[in-house]
């Protein structure tokens, strides 16, 4: 008439004769096995403390995602049976568990230290030594390391070492006196260097330059007059104001000791292309630059260059994008120091609440040159919609 229930306390039988509490049991237990195993490991409690001291020791990775990471790490803690604890990143990495690709207060606190050894160590660490004591691998580290402060490991050890370099050759007694001041341990990986960061020879450097040769032009625009300059690495100046003659005077400070020359028809050309992308920002303006500055404005006018025509950004968003987010006066000091208005566009940095602040080369030539970018990428966002 009616069929029969199961009871509820009465477990289904398989065919195989077990139980389905008997089959699903072992998952179970195993489960709460891990589960217990990882709890009672004094660096679970580490873990969910996000305890600083703890940084360095070991490292967790999280068998559902596959990723690892260092423990004071921003990410959501999880669940105690998903996570394995290694010693180091690069046995995580060994096991097959890749880095976690956000970058933690952990990694910053890491960089930052990384940051100040390069500062204060005459000679560069290597990039495995620095990764070492970050307790990241070197691939894992570089790529932090420059998404933080926008240079690579090596960049920034360079910018650190020419500013060695430029205190030594002016205090030092002698150019010798100088090679092992700097941290440099032979006289030819100095001049190579020297070459490299200042662009002459040092006893040229020591001189101001003298010998070095200098083309320049100034021109007419429409923001006024305009001076520029090339070395033979690149253009090393571009100067906006109303007199020519006061440009070529600041120049002439700037340089004292060098051979200032009238720019040739290549040169002319160079100008005239800088003059257009002033009168149509849309052509763009890529030239090779030849500017020299601390470390930290090398990081400013990198992440400058970064900023997109037609958009600013605030001084804020520029030290936090280089890892410095307190930075924000030192960001605008950056600023005021850039020798090359234009090609490194510290026009498209404004304040906080979106109004214009100074300008080396005059507010109103600031306001100028966004309202023709903003114009320029007019006819891009209107013909995307």
């Amino acid at each position: 008439m009616f069929e029969r229930t199961r009871p509820a306390s009465v477990a289904h039988i398989d065919p195989r004769g077990h139980t389905e509490t008997e089959v699903t049991k072992p998952c179970v237990h195993k489960t709460i096995t891990d589960a217990n195993r990882i709890t009672s490991d004094p660096r679970w409690t580490s873990l969910c403390s996000r305890d600083p001291a703890a940084r360095g020791k070991f490292v967790y990775a999280v068998t559902t995602t596959g990723v690892y990471c260092h423990p004071g790490s921003a990410s959501r803690l999880p669940r105690a049976e998903n996570v394995r604890f290694f010693d180091s990143a690069l046995a995580a990495e060994a096991a097959g568990y890749r880095a976690s690709k956000r970058p933690g207060t952990d990694h910053k606190e890491r960089i930052v230290q990384a940051c100040r050894r390069i500062a204060t160590d005459l000679r560069p660490p290597s990039l495995n030594s620095l990764a070492s004591e970050a307790g990241l691998s070197s691939y894992h580290f570089h790529r932090i390391f420059k998404s933080l402060t926008g240079l690579t490991p090596h960049a920034y050890a360079l910018a650190h070492r020419a500013d060695r370099l430029r205190a030594q050759l002016h205090a030092s007694r002698t150019i010798t006196d100088a090679i092992y001041q700097s941290g440099f341990t032979s006289g030819s990986r100095f001049y190579e260097a020297t070459d490299q960061v200042l662009g002459m020879k040092p006893r040229t450097y020591r001189a101001g330059g003298s010998d070095a040769r200098i083309l320049f032009a100034v021109g007419q625009c429409a923001l006024g007059a305009i001076l520029v300059a090339q070395s033979q690495r690149g253009v090393c100046a571009i100067s906006l104001g109303d007199d020519p003659q006061a440009l070529v005077l600041a120049l002439q400070d700037c340089f004292p000791r060098a051979q200032l020359v009238g720019g040739d028809a290549q040169f002319e050309a160079r100008i005239a292309h800088i003059v257009g992308f002033i009168e149509s920002p849309a052509i763009g303006l890529d030239l090779p630059l030849d500017v020299r500055g601390t470390a930290f404005q090398m990081r400013v006018w990198n992440a400058l260059r970064k900023i997109p025509l037609g958009t600013t950004q605030n001084y804020a968003q520029i030290a936090a994008s280089i890892g410095s987010p307190r930075a924000v006066r030192a960001v605008a000091g950056a600023c005021a120091a850039n020798p090359v208005a234009l090609a490194i566009p510290c026009h498209r940095v404004v304040r906080s609440d979106g109004e214009l602040s100074g300008y080396r080369w005059g507010v109103a030539r600031k306001r100028e040159i966004l309202a023709r970018e903003r114009l320029a990428v007019e006819p891009l966002v209107n013909s995307d919609c």
